[in-house]
């Protein structure tokens, strides 16, 4: 497995052009493969996931199980003439091997939070996205145990608000950068649809519960929407 990461450079208009759709983003991802791996979700996938940290700050992540070719992004959206200016990738098999239980790490996500509600008795269900932070939090924590971690409860004293009242959140958990994205698709019959999808980025501190599955939602990826750039978490130290 690799990990791969790509700085956008947001003052181009190929760059403009490609961040206007994730479909298109995705097309382009999948360009960096000569063989992409099979889609019928037996094995680790390709993820992706644009971090937004600065105004002109925009990094590209790619977890893939081969090494990616990014010279055409670097073409269209990066520093094409500057030697330094092209992307990094990371052996990612070697540290998803050490993931141990009980290691605490920070961790970012973005994901398409999402839930099956039924309007009228006997009607089919229908898949409906979670608009509020609170709700959108819920979504991620009736997941953490099956997806190998748990994520870090406050202690008392930091779940109180300056004025002794109880705080909402219990977990080292923020939700941030609640988008809702309409875009088009191109079918494989040649008609195009539109996507409309709600995503949520989320910060914060888990704990290892269950390193093999953990390093499966690494590499397979947590929740939907994984082509438009949802469902890729990663980990970094905890300062």
């Amino acid at each position: 497995m690799f990990l791969t990461r790509f700085r956008v450079n947001t003052a181009r208009a190929g760059a403009r052009r490609l961040l206007s759709s994730p479909q298109r983003v995705h097309a382009a991802v999948m360009m960096s493969f000569a063989e992409p791996p099979p889609r019928d979700g037996s094995g680790p996938r390709i993820l992706w996931r644009l971090d937004n940290n600065a105004k002109a700050d925009l990094l590209l992540y790619i977890v893939s199980p081969s090494r990616p070719d990014l010279t055409h992004l670097v073409e269209q959206a990066g520093w094409p003439t500057t030697p330094t200016a092209g992307w990094e990738t990371y052996d990612y098999g070697g540290f998803l091997a050490k993931l141990t239980e009980g290691d605490t790490w920070a961790f970012r996500l973005t994901a398409n939070p999402v839930h099956n509600i039924r309007l009228r008795a006997g009607e089919q269900t229908k898949r409906t996205a979670h608009i509020t932070p609170r709700h959108q939090a819920r979504w991620l924590l009736e997941r953490q145990l099956r997806a190998g971690f748990s994520i870090v409860e406050k202690s008392m004293e930091h779940r109180l608000l300056p004025d002794g009242d109880e705080h909402e959140h219990e977990h080292e958990l923020i939700v941030h950068n609640q988008r809702g994205l309409l875009f088009g698709k191109q079918e494989d019959t040649g008609k195009r649809s539109n996507v409309s999808l709600t995503t949520a980025t989320y910060d914060g501190r888990l704990r290892v519960t269950d390193p093999d599955a953990l390093r499966r939602t690494l590499t397979a990826g947590l929740g939907k929407a994984k082509a438009y750039g949802c469902g890729l978490m990663t980990l970094a130290p905890v300062r």
